[in-house]
This record gives structure tokens, sequence and C-alpha cells, in this order.
């Protein structure tokens, strides 16, 4: 019997966003059973926040901001 094998998308200490709250960035610590555990970044006094898969997103860091340089 064949089980359905799905890779998980972000890797420990991966930079990642929850759809509902873009505006905090998480550090995945943890993949358990189709879930992610995240913390906030730089704020080790905050709870844990449980995630799946289709709730987050990569971050990618300031690519927004273009620097116009003459």
């Amino acid at each position: 019997m064949k089980k359905n094998y799905i890779a998980k998308r972000y890797k420990k200490g991966d930079l990642v966003y929850a759809k509902v709250r873009p505006s905090v960035i998480l550090v995945v610590r943890l993949y358990v059973r189709k879930v992610y555990y995240c913390m906030i970044q730089n704020n080790t006094c905050a709870n844990e926040m449980v995630y799946l898969d289709s709730e987050l997103r990569p971050y990618l860091g300031n690519l927004s901001t273009v620097k116009q340089g003459r």
C-alpha cells in the first residue's frame, strides 16, 4: 500500500507570515502532522502559534522596495 507523501514547504528556521496577519513575521519552529508551529520573530515571550500550510506564505523581505540610484 502506497502512502501519499506531501513534502513540507517550509523548514525549521524559515521566515513566513500568516495570511490573516501579514505584518507579523513568523519563524517556523516545528512541523508535525501537517501543522506548522511558529514563533513571532524577535519575541521569545510570545505564545507559539499553530498554522496549516495553506495559511502561511513565505516572507521575502523588502523585495517590494526598489532603490532608485541616479
